[in-house]
């Protein structure tokens, strides 16, 4: 067993690597003090709480919490480690892809017939069921608490700082889910556990609880989108499905848009999703085998869980060597900061794929994917590697290629 390094500004995090370098490694995190942080101490710089400068108030919280954590590009959430989570009672680990504090992940697993401490908070979260079924209760103080059952596939989110308590339904089986937050963006900008954990401010116009808050329908809005100067696809519609449940991503049925600007002709079929009414939000896509997606980056925060179908996502650092990232179902991906991504769908199923990010119709709050679906790279542009590599893969699969023809510009 192999110990690595990974350095973050000042910051060294030291941890055993159970997985490829740089793909899924799982670290336990604990500082080290570097050269810089000693120069920087010598200087007379002042350090929090005898901690290094460079390390944020989410980084700090969580250490303190002493949970797995897990980090590199992608994680398997059902095969994680877990631990006993104080907080919430439960078994649990952080997931933290891609080097970056905007939005986090973690694992939630609740031993048969066991139930979850209650809790609320001052970040949104998207919960995503890995395995099993239970149910869930939300609630604000003085209101009138409302349950809601999920399953395998289900797809919600807790309104915000609503208290809300999650149950097995099972006798004999855990359950596991893995949520996608805004925990690190809001603990960094208010860095006050008071504030964030014990926060007393309702929402009305996030949750009203009527008795079908959460039976799973939903209403597909269109939003039109303002060409801007250099913006090559202003002029848009797009199309998202309101909901505060999606009962089965597995069979959810809305996809409706062929995103032309990022696919191929005929290549995929996609649908934008919000739930409750928050700034995170993201996508459902189903990708046809033999096709891959247009090379693309944006902010940080974006994660994708792989629901069906198998293949591979490239990822890389302009200028640098490409990453590849093998995929299959129940595979969690992240690209870090600004890196070009594209995502290649080379098994016998159409790959659907669920994205979990910034996103919805409340804008501003995130940057890099509204203009330009971030910053494309066309077919005709990118490097002929990447579409060789693709059809020899295809080709290993039994799968036809089915990209057209492209006539490269360099």
């Amino acid at each position: 067993m192999l110990i690595v390094a990974r350095r973050v500004g000042a910051h060294v995090f030291l941890g055993k690597l159970t997985k490829d370098p740089g793909m899924g490694i799982t670290f336990v995190r604990k500082a080290k003090e570097t050269k810089e942080v000693r120069d920087m101490k010598e200087e007379g710089a002042s350090t929090a709480a005898g901690l290094p400068l460079s390390e944020s108030t989410y980084a700090k919280w969580q250490r303190e919490e002493g949970m797995p954590v897990h980090t590199g590009f992608w994680a398997d959430p059902m095969s994680v480690k877990v631990a006993p989570w104080e907080r919430k009672q439960c078994l649990g680990a952080y997931i933290n892809l891609a080097d970056q504090e905007s939005l986090d992940a973690y694992v939630v697993e609740i031993p048969p017939g066991q139930q979850t401490r209650p809790e609320r908070y001052m970040y949104e979260e998207m919960i995503y069921v890995l395995k099993g079924k239970g149910a869930t209760t939300v609630w604000f103080d003085g209101v009138e608490k409302r349950t809601f059952e999920w399953q395998e596939g289900s797809l919600f989110s807790p309104p915000l700082n609503c208290w809300r308590q999650h149950f097995n339904g099972q006798g004999s089986e855990a359950v596991r889910f893995v949520a996608v937050t805004s925990g690190p963006h809001v603990v960094n900008l208010f860095h006050s556990k008071e504030f964030i954990y014990n926060n007393s401010f309702v929402f009305h116009d996030r949750y009203r609880p009527e008795q079908d808050y959460f039976s799973g329908r939903g209403e597909q809005k269109a939003f039109s989108i303002p060409s801007g100067a250099g913006a090559r696809y202003g002029g848009r519609i797009l199309r998202i499905w309101k909901t505060n449940i999606i009962p089965d991503v597995r069979q959810f049925d809305q996809l409706t848009d062929h995103n032309k600007a990022m696919y191929a002709p005929g290549a995929a079929r996609s649908v934008d999703y919000v739930l409750a009414d928050n700034t995170i939000g993201g996508h459902i896509v189903d990708q046809q085998s033999g096709f891959y997606k247009k090379a693309h980056r944006h902010g940080p925060g974006a994660h994708l869980m792989i629901v069906r179908g198998s293949g591979y996502s490239l990822l890389w650092e302009p200028g640098k060597e490409r990453i590849r990232v093998d995929w299959q179902p129940g595979i969690l991906l992240s690209p870090p900061d600004m890196w070009y991504h594209n995502h290649m769908s080379t098994g016998k199923v159409p790959a659907r794929q669920l994205a979990l990010r910034w996103g919805g119709e409340y804008k501003g709050v995130h940057r890099g994917i509204d203009r330009d679906y971030g910053e494309l790279i066309e077919y005709e542009d990118e490097d002929p590697d990447i579409r060789k590599e693709f059809a020899e893969e295809c080709r290993k699969n039994g799968v036809e290629m089915r990209m057209p023809p492209v006539v490269y510009r360099r």
